[in-house]
C-alpha cells in the first residue's frame, strides 16, 4: 500500500507561480513512476507530468513544456511540481500519482492522492 499527500494549491493570478508538493508514505519502494495529473469542470483527468522514480526520465504534457518543471526527493519520497506562467487554463484539481509499473506483462496498478485545488484567476 502506498499513500500519498498533496499540498500547496490555492488560488494565483495569472503569470504567477506555484508549488505543489505530494509526500509518498507506506511501501515506497515498489513505485516506479511518480506523476501529476490534472482534472478540469467537465474534462477527463490528463498527465500534466511523470518522473522515473530511479532513472529521473520526465515526460510532460505539451500544454506545460516550458513552464512546469517536475521533480522528486526520494530521500523524502517527495514529488514536487513547479508551476509558472500559470494561465486561467491550468485551472484544475492536481492529482498525485504513484504508479508501479509492471512485472514482466503483468500491471501493478497504481495508487492517487485525493488532489488539491488550484484556481489561476484575476
Amino acid at each position: 500500500q502506498v499513500h500519498l499527500v498533496e499540498s500547496g494549491g490555492e488560488l494565483v493570478r495569472p503569470g504567477g507561480s506555484l508549488r505543489l508538493s505530494c509526500v509518498a508514505s507506506g511501501d515506497v519502494r515498489v513505485i516506479n513512476t511518480m506523476g501529476w495529473y490534472r482534472q478540469a469542470p467537465g474534462k477527463q483527468r490528463e498527465l500534466v507530468a511523470s518522473i522515473h522514480v530511479s532513472r529521473r526520465i520526465t515526460n510532460y504534457a505539451d500544454s506545460v513544456k516550458g513552464r512546469f518543471t517536475i521533480s522528486r526527493d526520494n530521500a523524502k519520497n517527495t514529488v514536487s511540481l513547479q508551476m509558472n506562467s500559470l494561465k486561467p487554463e491550468d485551472t484544475a484539481v492536481y492529482y498525485c500519482n504513484a504508479d508501479l509499473g509492471y512485472s514482466g506483462t503483468v500491471y501493478l496498478g497504481d495508487y492517487w492522492g485525493q488532489g488539491t485545488q488550484v484556481t489561476v484567476s484575476s
